[in-house]
């Protein structure tokens, strides 16, 4: 037989009937007992069973293998909503005369006045709602998945109960930390140069910095904005009023706007007083680097304010950065390194080995590019190391200036090691340990040290496109001395011994972007200056200089010298331009700082 139902009250029964050693004077002695057991639930059945006139199908005897459903049916209204599945619960009844019935009841909180006392939760034990054998599992339901569903959403309930004590847990951004601040000294992180960030971390967007206060801030902030919308609604008049045509006039507005600026260009101060020069030398005396010179009457203020909105665009998009998680904060990138007598700040995370990219600095030797610890391996490592030049030929020698031709596949922890490096300023760059496929072209300048590194080029041994540049980098310590555009022009003079047209691969850097474009154009400066015809081809451009007629055209629209008149693209040689270009070649003094093609003793490799 079954064992014993539980009462409603959470007690169970246990069950003796099964046990052939007890008798039936055990049976008599508890009968008292038992009837004093008879609960709650079993006095509702039997006032259920007599007013309702349904019968109540009493499961068979123990041994039966057929299972027990219930024949009874809840009836609803033709005004009540489609019947929901009643509850059912297996309701056990105490035993009364020694021998044991279990009764299958459907219970409704919608059937009668009487229904709303029943108790419609399952009986419980000790341990929770989990029956006490597998003879108490409910089998009376037809619709078992909802039985199933309603049991799992009960534990569900049960388990969050048992949760409810634990406190929650505060979430913040991610990107925020309690322990940042600004490194400007007497700085207290309020206010941001944008006018719209209550907080500032960074020297970008420190007022203090710029010698402003953070209401001066949102008071320009709102005059920025309120200066776009004015000219936003312009432009939307102006595209109203004009035609669709290909090439469009400036409009009143544009022309008016246009002599308003020369006008105010033309204000420029031609120099400073005595009492202003004395001002801002006693601010840099005073606040040092800490905060930026003083920009008051060095140019016209329409040029300034030009600067300050530049100044204060940048230093948004830093803030979005940050706040998107894109510039790295953490323990998890190498804020400086140690390079020579140089200390350089990185810019970028480079996939230098765990041990070494938590380090807050990092030690390295400018000669062969070992990375280390502590400034005491490193001295260790100077005391040692033999190395005064990169390793490879040396094809290239004029004055100082050195180019060494490394092969990845020769030198190949050199050059992973010159790879890892270029991370740290390259945001692009892909390339860091399969560096067999490719040449290095390293350029050095020597003293009586060594030769110290001023940048290289990476260019694949073998290139589909001609790509005669894979990868492009100047130190930060050598930038603005016109060592950029020397690698460029040495890499296409590489181009020029092969008789190949060359190209850089993309994508390009920003600052490689901006030094290419120059390059670019001060060669199609100097060759229209030399050209005296009339006559002028893109591919003789291209075979001369060794530039991708790709390049060539688009440097061209950069200048508006490339125009389409009756069916035919005109090069408009500007004079103008080539004046100015000839003006500011006159007064470069680094005249030293170009590459001579008779100092290359290099030949193309056949083969590798």
């Amino acid at each position: 037989q079954r064992n014993a139902g539980s009462s409603s009250d959470g007690t169970e029964d246990s069950d003796f009937s099964t046990d052939p050693e007890h008798t039936d004077s055990s049976e008599s002695d508890g009968t008292s007992r038992r009837s004093a057991r008879v609960t709650r639930s079993s006095a509702r059945l039997s006032q259920s069973s007599q007013a309702d006139s349904s019968p109540v199908r009493n499961p068979p005897a123990f041994g039966a293998e057929e299972p027990v459903y219930s024949t009874r049916r809840v009836t609803r209204s033709q005004q009540q909503p489609a019947p929901v599945t009643p509850k059912k619960y297996p309701l056990r009844q105490t035993r009364s005369s020694g021998s044991e019935t279990e009764q299958v009841v459907d219970f409704s909180d919608r059937d009668t006045k009487n229904a709303a006392d029943h108790d419609e939760s399952p009986p419980r034990t000790p341990t929770g709602n989990a029956p006490s054998s597998e003879s108490d599992i409910d089998i009376s339901s037809p619709n078992v998945s909802h039985d199933e569903s309603i049991a799992k959403d009960m534990s569900m309930k049960d388990s969050g109960s048992d949760l409810s004590h634990r406190p929650k847990r505060r979430r913040f951004h991610e990107s925020y930390n309690f322990n940042m601040k600004c490194p400007t000294p007497g700085c207290n992180s309020l206010g941001h140069l944008t006018g719209k960030h209550e907080r500032h971390f960074s020297i970008s967007g420190c007022p203090l910095y710029h010698n402003l206060s953070a209401d001066e801030c949102k008071v320009r902030a709102q005059s920025r904005d309120k200066q776009i919308e004015e000219r936003m609604l312009a432009h939307r008049q102006d595209d109203n009023n004009r035609h669709a045509t290909r090439h469009q006039a400036p409009t009143e507005r544009q022309l008016r706007y246009k002599e308003k600026v020369a006008e105010l260009r033309k204000k420029r101060n031609s120099g400073l007083s005595k009492e202003q020069k004395e001002k801002y030398m006693e601010h840099r005396q005073t606040y040092g680097n800490t905060r930026e010179p003083l920009l008051e009457n060095l140019t016209s203020e329409y040029d300034l304010e030009l600067f300050r909105r530049a100044q204060a665009r940048a230093s948004e998009d830093l803030e979005k950065l940050r706040l998107q998680g894109q510039i790295t904060e953490g323990s998890n990138m190498i804020k400086t390194i140690a390079f020579g007598r140089y200390e350089l700040d990185t810019w970028y995370h480079s996939p230098y080995p765990e041990e070494y990219a938590r380090l807050g600095r990092l030690y390295m030797c400018e000669f062969c590019l070992k990375y280390m610890k502590s400034q005491t391996i490193l001295r260790r490592h100077m005391a040692k190391c033999v190395w005064k030049h990169p390793p490879g030929d040396e094809i290239y020698r004029k004055g100082s200036i050195s180019v060494f031709e490394v092969d990845g596949k020769k030198n190949k922890i050199y050059c992973q090691n010159l790879c890892l490096l270029a991370k740290l300023f390259l945001d692009h760059k892909t390339l860091y340990y399969d560096v067999e496929p490719f040449l290095f072209y390293v350029m050095t300048e020597a003293d009586n040290t060594g030769c110290h590194l001023i940048g290289y080029f990476s260019k694949e041994k073998n290139s589909f496109l001609n790509y005669n540049v894979s990868c492009i980098l100047t130190m930060p310590q050598y930038m603005r001395q016109g060592y950029g555009k020397m690698l460029i022009d040495f890499s296409y003079l590489l181009s020029k011994v092969e008789e190949k047209v060359g190209s850089p691969e993309r994508p390009l850097s920003d600052l490689g972007l901006i030094s290419y474009r120059s390059y670019w154009k001060e060669v199609l400066l100097r060759y229209l200056h030399n050209f005296q015809g009339k006559e002028i081809s893109i591919k003789e451009i291209s075979q001369e200089t060794a530039v991708n007629p790709v390049d060539i055209v688009s440097t061209l629209q950069a200048l508006q010298m490339l125009k389409y008149w009756k069916g035919k693209h005109l090069v408009l040689k500007r004079q103008d331009l080539i004046d100015e270009w000839i003006a500011k070649e006159a007064k470069r003094s680094n005249s030293n700082k170009i590459m001579d093609p008779s100092c290359l003793k290099w030949t193309p490799p056949k083969g590798t």
